[in-house]
């Protein structure tokens, strides 16, 4: 019996303590929940203002003001143009990397109009749709590359423009891989490196230097 009693009475203070417990944590649940969570000192978009004169909540950005990450203060990288003339210089490096991207992604965005090789018979043009200009032309071999790529930020004729597609970099990577197309088609022997004019000479046709795989030779 007396075991009983003590094990009622150590019960008894089991619940009391769970009690005080549960009060003590609902208690600091209120406090922190307070309606000042919901019911924030902010302004809802377009909603009026009776602190600013002009009686809008919304602030006009202070002038010349650029968001991080959007200064765009190289005019030729950016516009292709010196001036108010298309740039015939490139604003960046043309190396072996920049060629292999301007591939990959002329492949994906230029090739379903302008062909694997750029003479205007893409897929979708051989499907009905509008042909595409040739890059073999006199007008397009002879334009500066800041044209191309003014021509692949703002569209021309019925080509829509691919500025939000295609970012700059991969812009004049596409010109310069545009370039290297427009080579391929009209080269001669007198364009092959010396060293390599002799290794042909010698019947040797393996490329010494094996390199992505480019579009094919026009028929």
């Amino acid at each position: 019996m007396k075991a009983t009693t003590e094990q009622s009475r150590w019960s008894r203070r089991a619940r009391g303590l769970a009690r005080v417990t549960a009060s003590v944590l609902l208690g600091v649940t209120l406090v922190g929940c307070r309606r000042d969570m919901h019911d924030q000192p902010k302004y809802r978009p377009y909603r009026p203002s009776a602190f600013y004169g002009d009686g809008r909540s919304e602030r006009p950005l202070v002038d010349d003001t650029v968001a991080r990450g959007y200064l765009n203060d190289d005019t030729l990288l950016y516009t292709g143009k010196v001036g108010s003339a298309p740039a015939d210089v490139f604003p960046v490096p043309v190396t072996a990397e920049v060629l292999h991207r301007g591939q990959e992604r002329y492949t994906v965005y230029c090739s379903p109009c302008h062909g694997a090789v750029g003479y205007g018979d893409g897929m979708i043009v051989r499907r009905g749709y509008r042909r595409a200009a040739s890059y073999h032309i006199d007008r397009l071999r002879s334009a500066p590359p800041g044209y191309l790529f003014d021509v692949i930020t703002r569209g021309f004729g019925v080509m829509p423009d691919y500025a939000a597609q295609v970012p700059v970099r991969d812009r004049w990577a596409i010109v310069a891989y545009i370039r290297a197309l427009q080579l391929s088609q009209r080269a001669t022997l007198a364009d092959v490196p010396a060293a390599e004019q002799r290794r042909l000479a010698a019947g040797d046709t393996a490329p010494a230097h094996p390199a992505a795989p480019a579009g094919h030779a026009h028929d």
